[in-house]
């Protein structure tokens, strides 16, 4: 039996379920790590990696084992879907966290946290206007209301003093009796004493008096109901014609059937799911079967199909990077015949996109190894009865 290192405390709960139902599959076959790898085509250091928790192993992986321990791989498909969304998880939390220190380390080399900026503290005091002053730009001429005020008063002390003792302000001065007349004849007007200016009311020409603005904004909003209740007609009158009875030459096209109805998890059926990944779109594992099959060299090539899919596509395994694999399918009815390639990059398995077909026996694989050994697979005859 052999000995297991324990599993990362981290490991969610799920993929831990999983990988430790893997452990039991290989204790209960009674084969070594490297007869494992044998038999299911992926490397020795990749099935130590599954096996210990360190990395999720694909799909492909847990069907081959299920295989090669006579497990049922439909059920272990179904844990390793759950085992998948799991560690995605973990990984989305794991990126959240490495973002959101780098975040906070950009933050703090920028200075964000930082004191704010001084502030202009006081209001403004009197009134000052930039411009220009003897022929100088920039220049800054000040004129506060005290000063004016102060400038005002002092005039009219002046104007009560030359009028004699006892004068009230603002009264007029009498007419001496020898003053000269003007050259009408008439008799000079006496002087005004300069009365204290009064500041203007901003208000009066900021709100002005009552006339025509009510009325404008009645106008306006009636308007605007209008111009909304037209809009509220014209959509009726066209939705009403357009629901009407068509009398045109031709018949109304009827609407198009819905798609079939695909179990849960596959995304594509027949031409759709030409050229792409059968793993991606939900077609592998317990939803295909081997209908060919063919050895080249160490390498086993097969076929595999999916009725759910109508699809096909092309698998290698017990390879090494740089082998090549190909699909072919022949012309069915009006589907042109069709092929797709791919190629083995790292470990020792591969295959190719999907192509549709209508049967299991429409489509043919073919392998080109690095060793310049090639082979084409044989239908498999289906069982009799």
């Amino acid at each position: 039996m052999p000995r297991w290192r324990a599993l990362p405390e981290e490991l969610d709960p799920e993929v831990r379920e999983f990988t430790e139902q893997l452990r039991r599959l290989v204790e209960r076959s009674g084969l070594s790590i490297g007869a494992v790898a044998d038999r299911t085509g992926y490397s020795k250091t990749s099935w130590e990696r599954y096996l210990g928790g360190r990395l999720l192993p694909p799909l492909g992986a847990a069907e081959a084992l299920a295989e090669a321990t006579g497990t049922d791989v439909v059920h272990l498909s179904t844990m390793w879907e759950l085992a998948e969304r799991a560690w995605s998880r973990s990984e989305l939390r794991h990126d959240s966290t490495v973002e959101s220190a780098r975040i906070a380390r950009a933050r703090a080399a920028l200075g964000e946290f930082g004191p704010p900026p001084d502030t202009v503290q006081g209001p403004v005091q009197g009134t000052v206007q930039a411009s220009r002053a003897d022929g100088q730009p920039g220049a800054v001429i000040s004129e506060p209301l005290c000063h004016e005020a102060a400038r005002r008063a002092s005039a009219e002390e002046s104007a009560s003093g030359a009028a004699g003792p006892g004068a009230f302000p603002g009264a007029s001065a009498p007419a001496s009796p020898s003053a000269p007349a003007d050259s009408s004849g008439a008799a000079a007007r006496p002087q005004s004493v300069p009365r204290s200016p009064q500041p203007p009311d901003y208000r009066a020409n900021a709100i002005p008096a009552g006339g025509p603005a009510p009325r404008r904004r009645a106008a306006l909003f009636v308007t605007g109901v209008v111009g909304a209740l037209l809009v509220v007609a014209a959509v009726v009158l066209l939705l009403g014609v357009g629901s009407g009875t068509d009398n045109g030459s031709g018949p109304v096209a009827p609407p198009a059937s819905p798609s079939a109805v695909l179990p849960a998890g596959v995304k594509c059926t027949g031409a759709e799911c030409g050229g792409k990944d059968p793993e991606a779109m939900g077609c592998g594992g317990g939803r295909a079967t081997t209908a060919g099959s063919a050895t080249v060299g160490t390498s086993y090539v097969e076929v595999r199909y999916s009725q759910v899919c109508g699809a096909a596509w092309a698998r290698i395994t017990q390879a090494v990077p740089g082998d090549a694999v190909r699909i072919d399918a022949a012309a069915d009815g009006g589907a042109p015949a069709r092929t797709e390639s791919g190629k083995v990059v790292r470990d020792a398995d591969g295959y190719t996109p999907m192509v549709p077909v209508s049967g299991p026996g429409k489509a043919k694989a073919c392998a080109t190894l690095t060793t310049g050994a090639k082979g084409c697979t044989t239908p498999r005859t289906p069982p009799a009865g």
